[in-house]
């Protein structure tokens, strides 16, 4: 009975701190770097759209018909 019971439990170790600031960064910069990219292409249909505009291949106006 007792060789089940050391077997049952496992040793519980506190959280380590290096670990967790490693994770933190880690997550974060992934994080940030999807949102940058994300803000890029919004800039970019931003600066395409305009530049449509600008030679007259699009329009804001309705015409009528």
């Amino acid at each position: 009975m007792a060789a089940a019971q050391k077997i049952g439990h496992a040793a519980v170790q506190g959280p380590s701190v290096v670990k967790e600031i490693i994770y933190g960064v880690t997550l974060g910069l992934i994080v940030g770097g999807l949102w940058k990219v994300h803000h890029w292409n919004n800039q970019r249909r931003t600066r395409e759209f305009y530049d449509l505009l600008e030679k007259g291949k699009i329009s804001t106006v309705v015409e009528d018909e």
